[in-house]
């Protein structure tokens, strides 16, 4: 399993060398307000349709009645590819990341309703992918606490369906 899972990021990083070409209105299937009761506890994902050269995304995991955590998203055109942008907040809106440092996504790869991002630094993948249109799969690729390599999946539907 281990191994698979260490192909998998080899691949995406190769994957991730390719230039594509993109523009932010092609992942307008995103868009959407997301709900899902997961291990790590009730979440919700908003995405805003894209508008501009932007779309922007807010998260929260809320766990026994109390928020865990928050994070703000935003697409942005740059050059000839979207990049994402992520921003992590605990209770409070306590920030994670220095204010200077949000975690940048370029966009690596896009198919039809499926979109994946990648840290410029390697260490994390997100990928979308709208599987019906009541369903949203993300799925995160990164590291553990003992740095070894994980993924987590969260299948979404579309709120109120």
């Amino acid at each position: 399993m281990r191994i698979a899972l260490l192909l998998l990021l080899a691949f995406i990083g190769s994957a991730a060398t390719a230039q594509i070409k993109a523009k932010v209105s092609d992942l307008h299937f995103m868009a959407g307000q997301w709900t899902v009761q997961h291990a790590w506890g009730d979440m919700e994902e908003n995405w805003s349709a894209p508008m501009g050269n932007n779309m922007m995304g807010a998260y929260r995991c809320v766990k026994d009645g109390k928020v865990v955590f928050y994070e703000f998203m935003a697409i942005e055109q740059k050059d000839s590819v979207p990049v994402l942008y992520l921003r992590h907040f605990g209770p409070g809106s306590m920030a994670w990341e220095e204010k200077d440092a949000p975690g940048k996504y370029p966009l690596v790869l896009l198919q039809k309703n499926k979109a994946q991002f990648k840290k410029e630094d390697g260490s994390t993948v997100l990928t979308f992918t709208r599987q019906s249109p009541t369903q949203l799969q993300v799925v995160l690729h990164s590291k553990n606490k003992e740095g070894l390599p994980e993924t987590v999946e969260f299948n979404y539907r579309l709120k109120g369906k």
